[in-house]
């Protein structure tokens, strides 16, 4: 059996089941060592109690009236701690009313005495017994077993009493608590190890629909793949019957971008074409409108278009071989400019559609190749991301990429200028120039950020902070 071990938070549900799995072992372990504790308790000093009463009648049995009308007898109760000094171990016999014999005692109790409490106090049971805590000379507790007895058909009587140490039951009831408290505490963490063990082999079949639904949202795959357990199969076919239902919308919301970009560009082209009949004032102004028109009309149909495509959980690109392709692009369009590209670590992705990222980094390589004296410098690394992030962004993954070339560069108002829609500077043909409005449209829709500001090459410095996945997000 193999168990994958994940970091488990305060959300998790493997630590919920683990938690009250270990809360309420412990809670049953606790409860359980207390119950068998006292039930022993009670046995013990049940045992000990009869105990002494088999010892009372003992020295009962051994007791008699002598010719000399005095008490006679040697008790043999088989424990030596009856003749060793200050054991607590004690049985001592007094004649009662107007027997006039002398009190016996154990060699154990010496020349010292146990006081006897009133029959008010402690009162005599159905067999005429009674059992009560005491104090010897000694500071020992004991507990004394009592009873009255008739040694004649005169009616001379005695008071016999038996007393044993209670710091014996004591030890015996701590010894075996803590042999209970160890042995419950080895079958405690045997069991949540085990119990540890069989919720994660249990919820594994969750860690395989998570990787699977990971692979889909790196485009490795198209649905979920893989055996499920028959309570987690229908959730894999709801999710996969949703990531089919995505596609489609996907496929369609292209399908009505396109068409409504060729539905305009007829009628946007026609209005150009016209404008050139009119005189210059009525030319001008007509031509800039349209200009105008075609402008937004693209910028509203990139931002549908990537709306659609982000929210696509295929959507995907490595990053290494597009700018390689990029670059290739460069050098043979720049033969006399140097180009040079690092991505560490290999196999950084982005969450972007690849087509958004050449038009990304396309249009800033051009630019920079365009400007620079010598060469162009391009990184992409993964990196923690905006600490302002909320949310699902708090947790994504980030890429960090730069552009940067070793041109004249540009001032801050300039960068400002530069990143409005529609201005393109140093325009010196049509069609040319520094248009960076559509980097941070795509970039912004991507809900990424891009940072223009003079590098250390002392030319433009372009720093992208784009949605990132890597091959190991599992």
């Amino acid at each position: 059996m193999r168990v994958r071990f994940r970091t488990i938070g305060p959300r998790s549900l493997t630590a919920r089941v683990l938690l009250l799995a270990t809360a309420w072992s412990a809670l049953a372990l606790v409860v359980i060592s207390i119950v068998i504790s006292q039930l022993y308790r009670q046995s013990a000093e049940r045992a000990f109690t009869d105990l002494l009463r088999a010892q009372l009648y003992n020295v009962i049995n051994s007791i008699t009236i002598g010719d000399d009308n005095q008490l006679s007898g040697s008790p043999q109760l088989g424990d030596l701690r009856f003749s060793q000094p200050e054991t607590g171990w004690y049985w001592i016999i007094e004649p009662l009313g107007t027997f006039a014999a002398r009190p016996l005692s154990s060699s154990s109790l010496g020349t010292s005495n146990i006081s006897v409490p009133s029959i008010l106090a402690v009162p005599f049971n159905n067999r005429y017994e009674r059992f009560y805590p005491a104090n010897d000379a000694f500071g020992n507790h004991v507990l004394v077993a009592e009873t009255e007895v008739v040694l004649d058909g005169e009616g001379r009587a005695a008071r016999f009493r038996v007393s044993g140490n209670l710091a014996v039951v004591e030890e015996d009831i701590r010894g075996f608590s803590r042999n209970l408290y160890i042995a419950l505490a080895v079958f405690g963490f045997g069991s949540l190890v085990v119990n540890g063990l069989a919720i994660l082999y249990g919820l594994q079949p969750l860690d395989g629909a998570r990787r699977a639904l990971e692979r889909v949202r790196r485009g490795e795959v198209e649905r979920l793949e893989g055996e499920f357990p028959r309570e987690i199969m229908p959730l894999a076919n709801d999710v996969n019957a949703l990531i089919e239902s995505n596609r489609r919308i996907v496929e369609r919301a292209r399908m009505q971008v396109g068409n409504l970009a060729h539905s305009l560009k007829t009628p946007i082209a026609v209005l150009l074409n016209e404008s050139r009949m009119l005189d210059k004032v009525q030319s001008d102004l007509v031509r800039s409108q349209a200009e105008a028109m075609q402008a937004q009309v693209q910028s509203y149909l990139n931002r549908a278009r990537i709306a659609a495509q982000r929210e696509s959980l295929l959507a995907r690109t490595d990053i290494e071989p597009v700018l390689e392709r990029l670059v290739r692009v460069m050098r043979r369009l720049n033969p006399e400019k140097e180009f040079h590209l690092s991505v560490f670590p290999p196999g950084v992705a982005l969450a972007m559609e690849q087509q958004d990222v050449e038009e990304t980094i396309g249009n800033l390589l051009e630019n920079a190749a365009r400007f620079c004296k010598t060469g162009v410098w391009i990184t992409a690394t993964p990196t923690a991301g905006p600490q302002t992030a909320e949310g699902e962004n708090a947790r994504r993954n980030w890429v960090e990429m730069a552009v940067e070339d070793d041109g004249p560069g540009l001032e801050p108002d300039q960068i400002r200028e530069a990143m409005k829609r529609g201005t393109r500077l140093d325009e010196s043909k049509p069609g040319a120039g520094l248009g960076l409005s559509i980097v941070r449209e795509i970039t912004g829709e991507y809900q990424g950020t891009v940072e223009l500001t003079r590098g250390a090459r002392g030319g433009l410095r372009a720093q992208l902070l784009l949605p990132g996945v890597t091959k190991d997000a599992a």
